[in-house]
């Protein structure tokens, strides 16, 4: 659930404040004063919630900064410090996701890249990567099998891989691994058949849950690409696939891993840019509609990330050629984050963050669905805190 962690801290500290308000019990046969008025037991002052307060310290401009997620090629410390404060009015960002050109020769010369990521250590960033394994790895170092080569193995071999790539990604400075491919492709040639963990629903389901498992606690856990790649034939990195599989039918089938990956705690779960036109025209990941779906029926209380946005610029679909535009209509739509990649430069990030700071201003973004974004960016961050702490 979100802001877990710290919910659990405040419960504890309401209980402890309850107990020490109750009245001491009578002792036996005692008989109470006649002229003794019942005292009231002290209400308890409620706890703040500190994710809360900490994004209410926030100003307009760190808000909308907070939920964009960029990247700039190369490993250049003093670039890639420069680029994490290049938010709306020199804010920093929330989030930077390590490609290919920002990997160093070995996960030690990579913490020099990624503490460079991290202006305050206090307040980590989120730092991604997307390091599925086999077919989509950026550590070269990682020969640990990974999509196809692991639907024959069974679950306990797929958590223990993926506890492995857990351990190899953390010991670089990232926290968070775009890694667990929940679709369930509708045939061996599908495009992403290459990447699933399970050529059916139930056997992806098993394999989800066990990837989830075994990055439980080492790294922020993500399922992609929702509401599943396998039903829509297509490539989302050139176009919009689309499939008119209804609601019902995508429940009984490639919902069932991410219902799964869900219930084991995956913290982050990433929208595509995918069609399911029965259910709503637009990509999902510009659908309030789909939106709605992840948090009412299948209750992810998570992070929801766009996939890149630059993809949808990159669909040639001209209603989607804007791409700080769309960014804004992502958050607008239920994402708490907008992950910036295709067609970008070093001003692309903050160019989406100003754009959201305008859109607030004007009323095409309400206050309170940024703040809300800001808020499921700022648990996961003081999550990674309180783990660097312990």
């Amino acid at each position: 659930m979100r802001r877990s962690v710290w919910g659990t801290a405040i419960t504890a500290l309401a209980v402890i404040a309850l107990v020490g308000c109750a009245p001491a019990t009578a002792p036996t046969g005692a008989t109470a004063s006649p002229e003794a008025s019942p005292t009231a037991t002290p209400t308890p002052t409620p706890t703040p919630d500190p994710v809360q307060a900490a994004v209410a310290r926030m100003s307009l401009a760190q808000q909308a900064s907070s939920v964009v997620m960029g990247t700039i090629p190369g490993t250049d410390t003093a670039a890639l410090r420069a680029f994490m404060t290049s938010g709306a009015d020199g804010a920093p960002l929330g989030g930077f996701i390590l490609m290919g050109d920002n990997i160093a020769a070995d996960a030690a010369a990579e913490r020099t890249v990624t503490d460079a990521l991290t202006p305050d250590a206090a307040l980590p960033p989120l730092i991604a990567i997307d390091q599925e394994g086999g077919y989509v790895s950026r550590l070269r170092w990682d020969r640990l099998p990974g999509g196809r080569g692991l639907q024959a193995d069974d679950p306990a071999q797929v958590q223990q891989i993926f506890a492995q790539r857990a351990k190899m990604v953390a010991e670089t400075g990232a926290n968070l691994n775009f890694g667990v491919i929940a679709d369930v492709p509708a045939s061996p040639t599908a495009f992403i058949a290459p990447r699933a963990l399970g050529a059916d629903p139930p056997s992806a389901a098993a394999r989800v849950t066990a990837a989830v498992k075994g990055e439980k606690g080492v790294v922020l856990s993500t399922l992609k690409h929702f509401p599943g790649h396998g039903a829509t034939p297509g490539d989302s990195h050139v176009s919009i696939p689309h499939t008119d599989m209804t609601l019902a039918q995508w429940q009984q089938g490639p919902a069932v891993p991410f219902q799964a990956g869900i219930a084991a705690g995956a913290e982050v779960l990433m929208f595509g840019h995918l069609a399911y036109t029965a259910v709503d025209s637009a990509p999902a990941s510009l659908s309030p509609r789909w939106h709605q779906i992840a948090r009412d029926e299948l209750g992810f209380a998570g992070l929801m990330i766009t996939d890149d946005i630059g993809m949808l610029t990159s669909s040639g679909v001209p209603a989607y050629r804007d791409l700080v535009a769309d960014g804004v209509a992502a958050i607008v739509a239920g994402n708490d984050m907008v992950l910036v990649i295709a067609g970008s430069t070093p001003q692309t990030a903050g160019q989406v963050a100003q754009a959201i700071v305008l859109a607030v201003q004007d009323g095409r973004l309400p206050a309170g669905r940024l703040r809300d974004a800001a808020e499921h960016v700022m648990a996961l961050r003081m999550q990674l805190a309180l783990r660097q702490a312990q």
